[in-house]
């Protein structure tokens, strides 16, 4: 039984929590939560009976928890993860693992250093109609990979952003490219791989806040494809799409839904009897698993975990995402297309005021 415990008992420690202390995880228990806000860390703590800490050092010396899971504002992110690591404590980062390379570089060489495992919470990849996408792609149905787009029509309104004080800034947060985004960036660069060049545009449309709530870019992939990023959670009055399309030669296949969620389309120059079964059994997660993402994605840390093999996003994977996401900053700061192999110059997330 791996023992986990929460620091950062904001929004997205419901579905960690849910899982983790709802019994939802085999080998997995939580055994205590923290943050310095009390209300959060008690709301927690209560719910599932474990002890609620206020002192990122007072949680971090408890001898029973063996891993973190570190939900915090993504700006804090490094000096969580890092004292985590001197902990002696394995750690699952919330997407972005960091704002700044350097921080990135910094958390795989605690970790490294302190003989920890880093996970970064990338639950997408285990939903079922990506499993199959993905696996069709290793197969090479696809043959030649032509063009990838990503959309994400999310809204956000002003309510969501004035809820703490760090949302839409710099230094603790970033835009849509880099919050809600940043899955489905990780996505495309999955399936197509390494990005050559990028080149973006940003405003902000309907909020007030200091980074962007809509974006678009255009990508250059090594092996000859191109990309499309579409992002925004300006959308009014609700969510419209998050959605994933691959493009190639032999084959098209479009998942959409709320969160990558749901095959829309699936068609291949050569079918296969298999591909009824696609569309019939595996089109839409199960809808009776609750957070069918995050569920797969903790079994699959604590296989990692007891069988000590490596995680599908490490703290390599999770850099290589922040990456892109650094060169489109620098590029809408620009206005020039930006090499991904790049130094940043004018990228301002994780800029302090």
């Amino acid at each position: 039984m791996i023992k986990f415990g929460l620091l950062g008992c904001g929004r997205i420690a419901k579905r960690h929590s849910d899982l983790l202390g709802g019994g939802h995880i085999p080998g997995a228990e939580l055994v205590a939560v923290c943050d310095e806000v009390r209300e959060r860390a008690d709301a927690i703590a209560a719910k599932f009976r474990v002890p609620a800490f206020y002192d990122i050092n007072d949680f971090l010396a408890q001898n029973d928890i063996q891993a973190v899971s570190v939900l915090t504002p993504s700006g804090m992110h490094p000096a969580h993860v890092i004292a985590a690591a001197k902990a002696g404590k394995h750690v699952i980062v919330e997407k972005p693992m960091a704002l700044r390379l350097e921080d990135a570089d910094a958390m795989i060489s605690a970790c490294d250093a302190a003989a920890v495992k880093l996970f970064v919470v990338k639950q997408n990849r285990f939903n079922v109609p990506v499993i199959k996408a993905r696996e069709a792609l290793d197969a090479g149905r696809f043959g030649r990979l032509v063009l990838g787009t990503v959309r994400v029509r999310w809204c956000r309104d002003q309510a969501y952003y004035d809820q703490d004080k760090w949302r839409g800034t710099w230094a603790y947060d970033g835009g849509v490219l880099a919050n809600q985004a940043s899955h489905h960036v990780d996505m495309l660069e999955w399936f197509f791989g390494d990005v050559v060049s990028v080149h973006a545009r940003a405003t902000t449309a309907l909020v007030n806040i200091e980074t962007e709530d809509t974006a678009v870019a255009t990508l250059r992939f090594k092996n000859g494809a191109l990309g499309i990023i579409e992002a925004t959670t300006a959308i009014r009055p609700k969510d419209l799409e998050g959605s994933l399309s691959i493009l190639g030669e032999r084959g098209a296949v479009e998942i959409a839904g709320f969160a990558v969620n749901k095959i829309r389309h699936w068609q291949f120059a050569e079918e296969l009897a298999t591909d009824k079964d696609v569309m019939e059994k595996f089109s839409v997660n199960p809808p009776n698993v609750y957070g069918f993402g995050h569920q797969a994605y903790y079994e699959h840390v604590i296989r990692c975990l007891n069988n000590q093999s490596s995680a599908l996003v490490d703290g390599l994977q999770g850099r290589k995402s922040l990456e892109l996401i650094s060169a489109l900053y620098e590029s809408i700061e620009t206005g020039k297309e930006v090499s991904v192999n790049f130094v940043p110059q004018l990228c301002r997330l994780g800029e302090l005021p």
